[in-house]
């Protein structure tokens, strides 16, 4: 049984882990916690400014995330957008789920413009985002507050106005 549910600060050492492994051990990108304080600040970082941040959990334990870093009026970045490695794949479809809780929050909170960052080596996350209607753009195209992290080299786009 899945549970996705809107997370907190209380969460962070569960999602730190989570995400370090992956972007660390199985990724070998070169970022640490240090360059993601996020992670240690979800209310004031995300849901603050009219984000939010879920996690996905299996049996009481988080194997995936999602967040949304409202940037102005109508737009929004995701972030943190991670499964573990044994709960990724359509069988268990769990990064759709996470995709489809975030997309109904911005139906419901007038976010009508979706921005995130990934980098190159991460091509099935590429993959998937195409199949739910990104749309790759060049950098230059990202509005000016979007909030670049250093790591990242695409960057997409999803219009939910029409």
């Amino acid at each position: 049984m899945l549970e996705i549910k809107t997370i907190n600060n209380t969460y962070s050492e569960s999602i730190i882990d989570l995400i370090l492994n992956i972007q660390q051990k199985e990724f070998n990108v070169p970022i640490t916690i240090e360059d993601q304080p996020d992670l240690m600040q979800i209310e004031e970082f995300y849901v603050a400014s009219g984000g939010n941040f879920w996690g996905a959990f299996k049996d009481g334990e988080l194997v995936g995330t999602i967040a949304l870093v409202k940037f102005d009026k109508n737009a929004a970045a995701i972030r943190k957008m991670f499964v573990k490695k044994e709960f990724r794949g359509k069988e268990h479809n769990i990064a759709q789920q996470l995709l489809e809780v975030l997309i109904a929050y911005c139906h419901e909170n007038g976010i009508e413009e979706v921005y995130l960052g990934t980098v190159s080596i991460l091509k099935a996350a590429l993959r998937f985002y195409e199949r739910n209607h990104f749309k790759i753009i060049n950098k230059e195209e990202l509005p000016a507050k979007f909030p670049l992290m250093s790591a990242d080299n695409v960057f997409c786009f999803l219009d939910l106005k029409s």
